[in-house]
């Protein structure tokens, strides 16, 4: 390399790694595939396996990206050098109402605790308290791994999405996206202009909010007081711990090297979105 270029940009260097998971989902393959056709190494991060011992050690000093969950990148992260990017905790409570179509919340599991009411509960980024609308607060988890008073979680009130799509974007560009589900229910298919208009309009507000590669899932609520069709953001998440769906996984290899890769190539906008340990 004569010196770095930001990720997912730029021709791809002989020595630059994709490292996966061991857990062998569709996108995980898909992803793979892609990056050995456009000349990277691939790696998977199998520590049971004979290849696991000492693999970090190996990598450590290569252009390495990520694409598993928070768990074990929280592992990697230091000794690999990477720069994992995720939106900040907050972003989907500060959004202006027209974007969101529903009151959401920042606050800690114990104020959810106390909840007298149906309301639906997530992590902003992980799966520690598993996302569900909830009768009350008595019903939400009080122990478990990486769950506590503290435990940052959204409160929403409850909305029907008739339709879900993850966008993945890089730059305020959808690249390439899915519809992933219909009233909850899993159902990939291409992505309608609906979603793309929503999306455009979303980010040229408030796209200097998120970092520089992120995936969206947003969709339109359905309202029985209101026959119109309101779209809505559903959340903002971490494209190297996102399913693709039928979204071309030329482009969400785009994004997910952005997202996941050398901090020595990090934008200083993106700075202020990298993952902290823990």
């Amino acid at each position: 390399m004569t010196g770095p270029a930001p990720a997912g940009t730029g021709p791809v260097t002989a020595d630059r790694v994709l490292l996966t998971s061991a857990q062998r989902t569709s996108t995980t393959v898909l992803l793979a595939g892609a990056a050995a056709r456009r000349g990277l190494d691939t790696a998977v991060l199998d520590t049971a396996g004979p290849d696991g011992p000492g693999m970090v050690e190996r990598l450590a000093g290569r252009p390495v990206h990520w694409y598993g969950g928070p768990l074990a990148a929280a592992r990697i992260a230091g000794p690999l050098g990477l720069a994992l990017l995720e939106p900040t905790d907050d972003w989907l409570a500060r959004l202006p109402e027209e974007f969101t179509r529903r009151r959401i919340e920042l606050t800690t599991l114990a104020e959810a605790w106390t909840l007298r009411h149906p309301a639906f509960v997530k992590p902003p980024a992980d799966k520690s308290v598993p996302p569900a609308v909830y009768p009350d607060g008595s019903r939400l988890p009080r122990t478990g791994e990486r769950i506590g008073p503290d435990t940052p979680v959204l409160v929403s009130e409850p909305v029907t999405f008739a339709a879900e799509y993850r966008l993945f974007v890089r730059d305020g560009e959808v690249l390439t996206g899915s519809r992933y589900a219909r009233f909850g229910r899993l159902d990939p298919a291409p992505v309608t202009a609906g979603a793309l208009a929503f999306a455009r309009r979303l980010l040229a507000a408030v796209g200097d909010t998120l970092p520089s590669a992120v995936a969206l899932d947003v969709g339109p609520i359905v309202d029985p007081y209101d026959p119109a069709e309101h779209w809505a953001v559903v959340e903002a998440n971490l494209p190297w711990f996102a399913h693709s769906y039928a979204a071309d996984p030329e482009r969400v290899l785009d994004v997910v090297l952005r997202a996941a890769g050398p901090a020595v190539e990090l934008a200083p906008a993106d700075r202020r979105f990298v993952r902290t340990a823990g």
